[in-house]
């Protein structure tokens, strides 16, 4: 079986021949009319009309004065029927590549056939090509579907690959597309104003992360990429804005898991005039719509064999309160415990304590072990304020915050609450999140005096909302980094590429 720097060599001879030729193997430009799909479920309407497609190489059968070539687009696959006498002969002057010279292509090179619409003896839909154009060369071969491209590590590194190779993998970024243009039609729908924020921030605010650091040489200044879109939006219901949102990239400087990347997309709303329980409806409906928009469904089996149902519109998800699950599966009162008391539940059950743990780390440790058990869909609710520096608390008692977070598949799919807007009750919280921060802790947050002042000259009561693209992930099936197209890794250089390119010293 032939290498593929032995295969790569044989395409450089093609390469190099067609060069001779006079063909341009990279040209500027291509003509098409009709894609693949548009000819299958039209058949009737467009049999003897004269079309132009353009696409992919993935077969090519030659039989004497015939030749069958499979051509795909991104909406599907088309048979090329070329025979001598009815395919032009090779012009080099205008890229046409004739049946003589079939030889020169491959699959993976991109070409444009025209010719009419036909079935062939076997009945199966075609184009009978009358031309066929060479619009780009490829030098390295693409797996086919029945070698198969399943190394995960390697379907992440050449996603491009994967994207050809396997087609639920192409389909599924396609539903991620629509899953944020679902997620934009509502909120604008909901009369909500999309706000692009800044991603360099010089305090990163509005959540529990530990940020990556950049320098801006212009101002000798140290930013932070952001970890949340929160503060900035606020700072725009101060402005005199009453429903925004943002959607866009932040970044988390933490490890790889199932359910998260250092850098993903997230959205957040911020809606004045309206709390928390507001916030709930309109979230039962927003998932709801993004569900119907990408999968056209409601029920979902999860990556970890969950199964979901998001119930139909008139029917509100549970409830479930974090201070009372805490009390029932380890016997603590968050509001009347100690380090010690938490430690201990935290190491019975398995979990490590480590140096910077505090009792708001260790309690929220604890939560974690309960979530992973709860399917959802439900809310859970009763979250104390020491746990949400941003929330404001329930008038009945305020220990505990006007906060909502999804639960769905065992994870915290998105977090919500009415917004505190009292400056000195928001500066105190900052301190004690400081504070932390200074024993060590380095996912609390930084105390951010600006967006105090901004409280100070007066914010709207209001509802906040904010979820990754973790939903998609969840619903999708799948892990986090199968999730994006291209999520990062180590830098490596296989031993292939550095034998093709020895003069680069990879």
């Amino acid at each position: 079986m032939a290498t593929l720097q032995e295969l790569r060599d044989e395409r450089l001879r093609k390469l190099d021949d067609l060069k001779k030729l006079g063909v341009n193997p990279y040209p500027a430009k291509a003509s098409r009319t009709h894609h693949a799909a548009q000819i299958t479920n039209n058949f009737e309407e467009l049999q003897g009309q004269v079309v132009t497609l353009t696409g992919r190489i993935t077969g090519i059968r030659k039989f004497g004065k015939i030749a069958f070539v499979v051509l795909k687009d991104s909406t599907g696959s088309m048979q090329l029927f070329l025979k001598t006498g009815i395919v032009a002969e090779t012009d080099a002057a205008n890229n046409v590549i004739g049946i003589e010279n079939l030889p020169l292509l491959d699959s993976g090179d991109f070409i444009q056939a025209t010719g009419p619409v036909i079935k062939t003896q076997t009945g199966e839909i075609s184009v009978e090509a009358q031309s066929l154009k060479l619009l780009t060369k490829s030098l390295r071969p693409l797996p086919t579907e029945q070698d198969g491209f399943t190394n995960k590590e390697e379907r992440m590194r050449r996603r491009y690959v994967d994207t050809n190779v396997n087609n639920d993998v192409y389909h599924r970024y396609l539903r991620r597309s629509i899953f944020w243009q679902s997620t934009r039609q509502f909120m604008l729908q909901e009369g909500f104003v999309e706000m692009s924020i800044p991603v360099l921030e010089g305090v990163a605010g509005g959540a529990d992360a530990n940020p990556f650091i950049t320098h801006m040489d212009a101002l000798d200044q140290d930013f932070y990429l952001r970890i949340s879109h929160e503060l900035p939006l606020k700072r725009l219901l101060g402005g005199g804005y009453e429903k925004v949102f943002d959607i866009g990239p932040r970044f988390r400087n933490e490890n790889y898991s199932d359910e998260h990347l250092p850098e993903h997309v997230a959205m957040e709303w911020y809606w004045a005039y309206a709390d928390w329980r507001d916030g709930m409806k309109l979230t039962q409906r927003f998932i709801r719509h993004i569900a119907d928009q990408t999968w056209g469904k409601r029920q979902f089996t999860l990556a970890g064999g969950q199964q979901i149902d998001l119930g139909p519109d008139d029917q509100d998800w549970p409830e479930v309160s974090f201070v009372q699950v805490i009390k029932d599966r380890y016997n603590i009162d968050v509001f009347d415990t100690s380090l010690e008391e938490v430690q201990k539940a935290v190491r019975e059950n398995g979990i490590e304590v480590e140096k910077a743990d505090n009792i708001n780390r260790c309690i929220d440790k604890l939560w974690k072990k309960i979530r992973v058990e709860i399917d959802g869909p439900a809310f859970l609710v009763d979250v104390p304020t020491f746990l949400q520096p941003l929330a404001k608390t329930q008038i009945a008692d305020p220990r505990l915050s006007e906060q909502f977070n999804l639960l769905l598949g065992g994870t915290e799919a998105c977090k919500a609450y009415s917004e505190l807007n009292d400056p000195i009750d928001q500066l105190n919280r900052f301190t004690e999140q400081q504070k932390m921060r200074d024993d060590g802790d380095d996912e609390a947050m930084m105390l951010d005096i600006d967006f105090v002042e901004m409280l100070e000259y007066g914010m709207p009561p209001a509802c906040g909302y904010g979820h990754s693209e973790r939903i998609f992930w969840m619903l999708e099936g799948v892990t986090a980094r199968e999730g994006v197209p291209f999520p990062q890794l180590r830098s490596e250089i296989d031993e292939t590429t550095r034998k093709i390119y020895p003069e680069l010293n990879l």
